[in-house]
């Protein structure tokens, strides 16, 4: 297993600010994270500094490669879980990795992709969940299903085959993301990917079913949602971070509830914009740094 002092999750401006800080300060920092939203071709003529109009593109590639000046590693990689791990670390798991490390920076902006589900809310703790790790195991050897079209969906699929044999994927009528190794782990796991799109959920004590938009049913006692790719608010799920409904809950420090995780940018739901994610990014850089020196760096001389 590979293993490094922090992961920043999220290359988009706060997940860049704070890698800056802190392979600044000297952290064995992994910024994991693609091309975010805003590195496009979006003209920017608010931020400071620029009195010029710069796109989004060429702002995050300046940001990009000072973050890797001050020896920032970085990789395009999908982060499909973050986890507890032994003596206060955590584990984070990519499509092709999996990292243990002391702290970890969310910033990977806001997911607000739904499922298009007619009733999904009145369902929500009643057999709809949004995280394996937390309730995959009351649904031990019932039939479940998995909405979304891509590796987080496929992975939160397989993981629970821990808990039943039962399970399906349902990408909700959109175009499969996930790569061929992962549909292939899919099969290899007797996991179906069912066409059409589910349009409601039906059950009187609880979820029994739910219902395709063509009118045919499956029997399934438990729907997880995993749409797109995992965001914030789903690792949230797993670790046990206090939210506010889309948004985590962190102090002025860019701190969680759970030492050691920190957040900032979209996630934490303040003004949406590149300056304030540049400014809680430093933020949530100096917790980290402080978190960093006082138990990671002790725990490593020890």
């Amino acid at each position: 297993m590979e293993s490094t002092q922090l992961v920043i999750i999220g290359a988009g401006p706060a997940g860049l600010s704070a890698g800056i800080y802190t392979a600044r300060a000297g952290i064995d920092t992994l910024i994991l994270g693609c091309a975010p939203k805003i590195a496009g071709d979006y003209d920017i003529d608010n931020y400071f500094g620029f009195p010029e109009t710069i796109s989004g593109k060429e702002l995050m590639e300046r940001g990009r490669k000072q973050a890797e000046r001050f020896g920032a590693a970085m990789r395009c990689e999908r982060v499909v879980g973050v986890h507890h791990g032994d003596n206060g670390r955590f584990i984070v798991k990519t499509e092709k990795n999996e990292i243990e490390t002391c702290g970890v920076v969310l910033a990977t902006g806001v997911s607000r992709i739904r499922p298009g589900i007619s009733n999904l809310d009145d369902f929500d703790g009643k057999g709809v969940s949004y995280c394996v790790s937390c309730d995959g195991f009351f649904y031990r050897n019932k039939p479940v299903m998995v909405v979304g079209e891509g590796v987080f969906a496929a992975n939160q699929a397989l993981e629970l085959t821990q808990y039943t044999p039962d399970v399906a994927v349902c990408a909700q009528g959109k175009e499969l993301t996930m790569g061929e190794d992962f549909q292939a782990k899919l099969r290899e796991a007797d996991i179906p990917i069912l066409p059409g799109k589910v349009e409601r959920l039906e059950g009187d004590n609880g979820l029994e079913r739910v219902v395709f938009d063509n009118g045919s049913s499956h029997d399934v006692h438990g729907l997880f949602v995993a749409m797109g790719e995992a965001s914030s608010l789903d690792f949230a799920f797993s670790l046990g971070v206090e939210r506010k409904g889309v948004f985590l809950v962190a102090d002025q420090e860019q701190k969680t509830n759970i030492d050691g995780i920190f957040a900032a940018g979209d996630c934490v739901g303040n003004f949406l914009q590149i300056s304030v994610a540049v400014g809680e990014g430093a933020k949530a850089a100096r917790s980290a740094i402080k978190h960093v020196k006082n138990v990671c760096k002790k725990a490593e001389a020890e």
